[in-house]
């Protein structure tokens, strides 16, 4: 029995509550299958993930679905099921679109929709299966019935996707996630769920006008001016409970940058993304081996993957 499973009974038996390093399936186990359908999530379920996510956004009538882009171009069968439905600038965007339209969408393996080809060939095969688009609701009852059956306790990882954009669209993406996750139980830092979002104002508006009382996420992406600084990171420390980096701003090669210790100062958890077999830097022999730097090393507290298995 590896130590990291004997951790993990540990754990559950003793009501402990953050594995560590947190295993965050992004879009499920999405190396293996279609990302967001249930059956990638039931696999990244299955290799042991800590956390599923959802990227959330609104369909036409209101509801929220597990869809990473606002687009539906590039990873369902849209153009050909509702020819002339885009907008000027050609893309099919899911706010259009009914659910009930919506839900009739076959999801493929992502794909170029200009050239039809994958984007990342070695996986699962564009155009095969049968994968459908889930709701946030449906994707819930699916995590929570695995939970009762298996005796785990997975949590939820969602994202608000362009919450500003959604606005402007005039439909509130934030307010209609909260009444998702009051329903189902998840209120406070105890219960197993993450929000994160790459908008700090929506953070500060998640935390403020609407009082979500459970963990926040800065997600960051590129040249953040909010992590240059201590001051920064302790003003982000008084909104959010963590940050979630692109690998990039973690480490230089095999040198970390200082970012996570510097986080870790402020209480601050990392969740950096995405750890993928088909894009490791340079110096590294597999994803295995990264992983073990990123947790060993640069200290992370966890992180996202498009294959769970490898910290396992």
């Amino acid at each position: 029995m590896s130590l990291r499973l004997l951790s993990l009974i540990i754990a559950g038996a003793l009501g402990a509550a953050e594995p560590s390093p947190t295993i965050i399936a992004h879009r499920g186990a999405s190396g293996y299958l279609p990302e967001h359908t249930l059956a990638a999530k039931a696999l990244a379920y299955a290799q042991g993930a800590d956390y599923l996510e959802q990227d959330l956004v609104l369909t036409k009538d209101g509801v929220l679905i597990v869809q990473h882009d606002v687009t539906l171009d590039s990873t369902t069968d849209v153009a050909t099921r509702f020819p002339g439905r885009q907008r000027a600038n050609g893309s099919f965007y899911a706010i259009d679109f009914t659910w009930a339209e919506i839900r009739g969408l076959r999801v493929l393996e992502r794909f170029n929709p200009k050239t039809g080809k994958a984007v990342y060939p070695r996986r699962f095969p564009v155009g095969v299966g049968e994968f459908r688009i889930n709701t946030f609701a449906e994707e819930i009852e699916f995590i929570q019935g695995l939970n009762k059956s298996t005796g785990r306790k997975v949590g939820i990882y969602p994202e608000v996707k362009l919450a500003a954009w959604h606005r402007q669209e005039g439909q509130d993406l934030s307010k209609a996630m909260l009444a998702v996750l009051a329903r189902y139980g998840y209120a406070t830092k105890e219960d197993p769920c993450y929000v994160q979002c790459f908008e700090y104002a929506e953070l500060q508006r998640l935390r403020s006008e609407l009082g979500w009382k459970g963990r926040l996420v800065l997600l960051t992406g590129g040249k953040t001016p909010l992590l240059d600084t201590d001051d920064g990171l302790q003003g982000i420390a008084k909104v959010v409970d963590g940050i979630g980096p692109a690998l990039a701003a973690i480490a230089e090669g095999r040198k970390p940058t200082g970012l996570v210790e510097r986080a870790h100062a402020v209480g601050l958890k990392v969740h950096p993304y995405t750890l993928r077999t088909e894009a490791l830097p340079k110096g590294f022999a597999d994803g295995r081996d990264y992983f073990r730097f990123l947790t060993q090393e640069a200290k992370v507290d966890g992180l996202f993957t498009d294959f769970p298995d490898i910290g396992r």
